[in-house]
C-alpha cells in the first residue's frame, strides 16, 4: 500500500484570536485614518481577515503595515507584523525568510521587555526551526513562548503553545506524548471563544489518531476541525483537512472515497497558492487513477506532481513522487524507465540522509562549542547583576556627599560598560565559534569524500585498467574489436583522470604540501587550459601563510572563480594576491557582465552567503563593487 505523506501546519501566534468580521466596513475606514500606529493596527487587521481565504491579498495589506511601522519606528508594529506575515512565508515554503524575519522579532520583543510579545515571537521562531527538522532549538523557543504565557496566566496562548509541542512530537514520531499535549490544549479551547485554535488543535490531533492508525478517532476530529474551517471561510485549514480526509481512505483502501478529497484539496491548494500542498493533492489522484487500473491518467497526475516538487525544492515530497511515478511505469509495462526512475528516487534519498548525518554532526559540534561560551557569558551576566545591585546601594548611600557620589556614579558606568564589552566579546567569539565548526566538518568531509575516490574508486579503476591491458596481450581480436577495446581503454583513462579532477578540487593536495601560492597557481592554470576563460595569476611578497588561513583563502578564491565563470559570462579573470607585513590582500576581478551589488543583501545567494562565513571566520573584511555591464572587483584583506 502507497501511503501519503500527511501534511501538518503550525500556528503563527497573532496573539489574539482570529475571529471574522466584516471586510467592506474595514476597507471604508482606511481613507479616513491618519498615518500613526491605529492605521498600522487597521492593515493588519484587514489581512487578517483575508488570510483566509486570499493569502496574497492579506499578504499586501501586511506589507503595508510594515512599511508604515518602520516609516513611524513603532517596533511594536513590525514585531506583529512579522506575527502575521511569516503565517504566509511558512505556507509558501519560503522558510529562510520568515526565519530572519521571526529572529528580528524576537531581538525587539525583548528590546521592548513586552512578556507577551517575547512569548508570540518565541513560539514563531519555534516553528520556523520545527519546519525546518532542528528540533532542539524548536522545544527550547515553545518553552520559552510557554513560560511567558504562563507567567501572564494567559491560558488561552498556553493552549496553543501546547498544541505546538504536540506537533513537534509528531514529528519525532512520539504520538502517544503528542496526544497528551493534545488533549490539554482542547480541553481549554472547547471552552474558550478562540476558534481558529480550536480548529488547529482538533486537526492535529486528528494527525496523531493517523500516525497510530485509528482512522475512526482521526477521522471524527478532522470532520469536527473541517465544519469549522467552512464557517470561517480559512481555506489553508480546509486544504488540511482534505489531505489527511484523503489520506485516512487511502490507507482504508476505499478507493473511491478518497478522489473528491483531494480534488478539493487541489483546487483550494492552487487557489491560495501552497505549492507543496498541491504536489501532496496532485500525488494523491494518481495514485487513486493507479487504483482505479487507469494508468495513463496515473502518469499524467505524478508527472505534474514530480515537476512541481522538482521545482520548488522540496525533496522529501520530490522523493515520493518519483516512487510512486516508478510504480505507475511498472503497471503500465515501461520497466526500464521504472528502474530507472526508482534509482534516481533511491540516490536522492541516500542523498538526503548523508546530508542529514552531516549537518547533525555539525551541528553537535557547533553545539558543544556554543554551551562553553553561554556559560561564561551567564556567568559574565551574573557578576553584571551583582554590580548593578552593589553600585545602586552605594549611590543611595553617598547621595549626601556630593563629588564623592558623582565619583561613584561614574565609576559604576564605566565598569558596566566594561563588563558589557565583555559580554559582546563573548557572544562574538560564541558566533566565530560555531562559524568555525561548521567550515571544520565541511572541510573534513571534502577530505573523506576525495579519499575514498582517490583510494577507494581510483584503485578499483586502476586496477580494473590493469586487468584489461594484461588481456589485451593475451586476445586474438579482429581489427573492428581491436579498435573497441583501444577505446574502452582510453574511455577508462578519462574516466580516472576526471575522478582525480574531482577527489582534487574537493581537496587539493598541492595546496597542503606546497602551499597557498602553489596551489592557487595550479587552480588558475586548470581554468586557463580548459579555454573557458583567460585565467592571469599574480602573488606578490614574502612569507607563509597558516594551513587553516590557505585552505579557506583557496576556498574564496574558487567561488569567486566559479561566479565569474557560472554568472558573469567573463572572458578575462585576474587573481591578485599581495602578503606584506602580516596583511594578506586576495583581489579577483573579471570583465563580466556585472551585477547590482544590492543583491547581494538576499538571503538567496548560497554561493555569496559561503564566502562572508569565511571571511568572517577569519576576521576579515569584504569588498565588493560591480555595476551592469562593467565586471566585478572583489577584494578581501585578512590580518595573520
Amino acid at each position: 500500500m502507497y501511503k501519503l505523506s500527511i501534511l501538518l501546519w503550525f500556528i503563527c501566534f497573532t496573539g489574539t484570536a482570529q475571529t471574522p468580521m466584516n471586510k467592506d466596513s474595514l476597507l471604508r475606514q482606511l481613507p479616513g485614518t491618519p498615518e500613526d500606529t491605529t492605521k498600522v493596527f487597521l492593515y493588519l487587521e484587514i489581512g487578517n481577515q483575508y488570510e483566509f481565504d486570499n493569502p496574497n491579498t492579506a499578504a499586501r495589506y501586511y506589507l503595508k503595515a510594515r512599511d508604515l511601522s518602520e516609516k513611524l519606528n513603532y517596533k511594536r508594529g513590525l514585531v506583529k507584523f512579522a506575527s502575521n506575515y511569516t503565517a504566509i512565508l511558512n505556507n509558501r515554503g519560503q522558510l529562510d525568510s520568515a526565519l530572519i524575519l521571526n529572529k528580528q522579532a524576537l531581538a525587539l520583543s525583548k528590546e521592548l521587555k513586552d512578556t507577551r510579545l517575547i512569548g508570540i515571537s518565541s513560539a514563531n521562531l519555534g516553528n520556523n526551526f520545527n519546519f525546518l527538522g532542528n528540533y532542539d532549538s524548536t522545544l527550547y523557543h515553545y518553552e520559552t513562548a510557554l513560560r511567558s504565557f504562563e507567567q501572564m496566566g494567559d491560558t488561552v496562548m498556553v493552549a496553543r503553545t501546547y498544541d505546538l509541542i504536540q506537533n513537534l512530537y509528531n514529528y519525532l514520531r512520539q504520538y502517544d506524548k503528542a496526544l497528551q499535549y493534545g488533549k490539554k490544549a482542547l480541553a481549554v479551547l472547547r471552552h474558550g471563544n478562540d476558534p481558529i485554535a480550536l480548529c488547529h488543535v482538533l486537526a492535529n490531533i486528528g494527525t496523531q489518531y493517523l500516525s497510530l492508525r485509528q482512522f475512526d478517532e482521526a477521522l471524527s476530529h478532522f470532520n469536527e476541525a473541517l465544519a469549522i474551517a467552512k464557517s470561517l471561510n480559512y481555506k489553508a485549514a480546509e486544504l488540511t483537512c482534505y489531505l489527511n480526509i484523503g489520506d485516512i481512505h487511502l490507507q482504508k483502501l476505499d478507493i473511491p472515497r478518497m478522489r473528491p478529497f483531494f480534488e478539493k484539496a487541489l483546487t483550494i491548494s492552487r487557489e491560495i497558492e501552497s505549492v507543496e500542498s498541491e504536489a501532496i493533492a496532485t500525488r494523491g489522484m494518481a495514485i487513486y487513477y493507479l487504483f482505479s487500473r487507469n494508468e495513463e491518467e496515473a502518469y499524467k497526475y505524478i508527472l505534474a506532481a514530480a515537476a512541481l516538487t522538482e521545482k520548488t525544492g522540496f525533496r522529501l515530497q520530490h522523493i515520493k513522487n518519483l516512487e510512486t511515478m516508478s510504480s505507475i511505469l511498472f503497471a503500465l509495462g515501461r520497466y526500464e524507465e521504472a528502474e530507472n526512475v526508482l534509482k534516481i528516487a533511491t540516490d536522492l534519498n541516500n542523498a538526503a540522509i548523508g546530508d542529514d548525518a552531516q549537518q547533525a554532526t555539525a551541528l553537535l559540534a557547533k553545539q558543544f562549542e556554543t554551551e562553553k561560551k553561554e556559560a561564561r557569558i551567564q556567568l559574565q551576566e551574573a557578576q553584571l547583576r551583582q554590580k548593578n545591585i552593589f553600585n545602586y546601594l552605594l549611590l543611595g548611600g553617598a547621595a549626601a556627599l556630593g563629588l564623592i557620589s558623582l565619583l561613584g556614579y561614574r565609576n559604576y558606568r564605566h565598569k558596566r560598560k566594561l563588563q558589557q564589552a565583555k559580554i559582546d566579546e563573548l557572544e562574538t567569539e560564541k558566533q566565530l565559534t560555531a562559524t568555525e565548526a561548521v567550515l571544520r566538518g565541511e572541510e573534513q568531509e571534502r577530505t573523506r569524500l576525495a579519499k575514498d575516490l582517490h583510494d577507494g574508486l581510483g584503485g578499483m579503476l586502476s586496477g580494473i585498467k590493469y586487468s584489461f591491458q594484461n588481456m589485451r596481450e593475451n586476445l586474438i581480436l579482429t581489427p573492428d574489436n581491436a579498435q573497441s577495446f583501444e577505446r574502452s581503454l582510453d574511455m577508462l583513462d578519462s574516466s580516472i583522470r576526471e575522478m582525480r579532477r574531482v577527489a582534487h578540487n574537493l581537496m587539493p593536495e598541492v595546496l597542503v604540501r606546497y602551499g597557498l601560492d602553489t596551489a592557487l597557481k595550479e587552480f588558475c592554470d586548470e581554468i586557463s587550459g580548459s579555454g573557458a576563460v583567460r585565467m592571469s595569476y599574480q602573488w606578490l611578497g614574502t612569507g607563509t601563510v597558516e594551513q587553516s588561513v590557505s585552505l579557506a583563502v583557496y576556498r574564496i578564491v574558487q567561488e569567486l572563480v566559479n561566479n565569474a565563470l557560472k554568472h558573469a559570462k567573463a572572458e578575462n579573470v585576474l587573481v591578485q594576491v599581495h602578503l606584506h607585513e602580516g596583511l594578506l590582500s586576495v583581489t579577483v576581478e573579471d570583465d563580466g557582465k556585472g551585477f547590482d551589488t544590492a543583491l547581494l543583501r538576499s538571503p538567496e545567494g548560497i554561493g555569496w552567503n559561503n564566502i562572508r562565513n569565511r571571511v568572517d571566520f577569519l576576521k576579515g573584511n569584504l569588498d565588493v563593487r560591480s555595476s551592469p555591464g562593467n565586471g566585478t572587483s572583489v577584494l578581501v584583506e585578512i590580518t595573520l
